[in-house]
């Protein structure tokens, strides 16, 4: 089935809403605002249950089919949250907070999950129960995972869980899927190195802090390009490094460095961490300073399931005529979370071409919004059709 004629006639509606979210913009747990939008636009839709206070800020409505014997419970995922990151696309509805952005599209996200909602309380074609959940701090901050430790899919019985991520430079409107893993795991890493400081005209007196960053940052590239089979994947990246003293005539006592290591198997992220570790231990004997390594997992490899990925692809081609197959990313989502507690996908709808997610000129494309509200609605209503 095409894209729905509803979702048409609830395009301006829906527009408003994201363009509202994009204006004003809340990081990770914040989405108080955002929040209480979404909780009363489900309770005007007609949801016969909505708890709020899930996850610390996450919503979550319950929508009964007008028929239940099939017993099946799906859950559909959007999440809220925006960037520190501050617009500069100039748009009339850019953010009026500082300092922060909807970068990712999190605004559109919601907005299509409320559109589908609606229509799905309005309708209620299906057999079964549908539970939109709409999650606060992806962005960092594990929400699915603290939505989860909540008791997100038990309270709600969900079987089945479906999430969404609007995708630059694919075409707008298109669909595109992969199985299995999908989006990588997404490490943080943070090190802080120690010598002895003195002047820079006297290095022999010195431990160099620097000198042991710059052969931290050389050898932990020989992790992906000496360690890693080549036939996979493992990013390893440095990404920023702090001195304790900014004088260009000091050698300073410490060296503080900060990055992300990216996966897509337990066993190259235990192997990268390893190594990490190894590298830290051989530099510090070798020059006779000091290194801690502080390293945290983050987000865990989004794995699609099988079953539900062809699924979902069958419902995209549905709504789009087509799906494509869509590449590994080695971005991280925390979706994952959901996807370790139930079967289910996550599917990328085009945003055409605009700026990259996290970028300052980045912007929704609210054209896609009719296509990603028929997706869901879709996966509702073909997964569990009356019978």
């Amino acid at each position: 089935m095409p894209v729905k004629n509803r979702f048409a006639e609830l395009l301006d509606d829906i527009t408003a809403w994201r363009r509202d979210m994009h204006e004003n913009p809340e990081l990770l747990f914040d989405t108080f605002r955002t929040s209480a939008l979404v909780e009363k636009k489900l309770k005007a839709f007609g949801c016969d249950e909505v708890v709020s206070g899930l996850g610390r800020t996450g919503v979550v409505g319950v929508i009964r089919g007008r028929s239940d014997t099939s017993g099946k419970v799906i859950g559909l995922r959007a999440d809220m949250d925006a960037l520190p990151i501050e617009e500069a696309t100039g748009l009339e509805y850019a953010s009026k907070t500082p300092g922060q952005m909807h970068a990712c599209g999190h605004d559109g996200h919601t907005a299509m999950l409320l559109g589908a909602t609606q229509y799905l309380a309005e309708t209620r074609n299906f057999d079964g129960t549908v539970v939109v959940i709409f999650q606060p701090a992806e962005e960092g901050g594990g929400g699915a995972k603290v939505m989860c430790d909540d008791g997100l899919m038990e309270r709600f019985a969900i079987q089945e869980v479906y999430g969404m991520h609007n995708w630059p430079g694919q075409p707008a409107g298109s669909f595109a899927i992969r199985p299995g893993p999908f989006f990588a795991a997404s490490d943080k890493f943070e090190i802080e190195i120690e010598g002895k400081g003195g002047h820079a005209a006297k290095p022999h007196e010195t431990i160099d802090p620097v000198v042991m960053a710059s052969q931290l940052i050389s050898a932990f590239q020989t992790i992906a390009s000496r360690n890693a089979d080549p036939t996979e994947q493992v990013v390893v990246s440095v990404t920023s490094v702090e001195t304790s003293s900014k004088a260009f005539n000091i050698i300073p006592q410490k060296v503080h460095l900060s990055g992300t290591v990216r996966t897509l198997s337990v066993e190259l992220q235990d192997m990268a961490e390893a190594r990490m570790r190894a590298h830290c231990e051989a530099v510090s004997v070798g020059f006779g300073g000091q290194i801690r390594l502080d390293y945290e997992r983050s987000y865990p490899v989004m794995d699609n399931h099988a079953a539900q990925t062809d699924f979902a692809a069958d419902v995209a081609r549905h709504v789009a005529g087509s799906c494509e197959d869509a590449p590994l990313v080695m971005g991280g989502e925390d979706f994952a979370f959901m996807l370790e507690e139930r079967p289910g996908a996550y599917i990328l709808v085009g945003n055409g071409d605009t700026a990259a997610v996290h970028h300052p000129e980045y912007n929704f494309n609210d054209e896609i919004i009719p296509a990603g509200c028929s997706w869901w609605a879709e996966v509702v209503e073909q997964r569990m059709p009356v019978q």
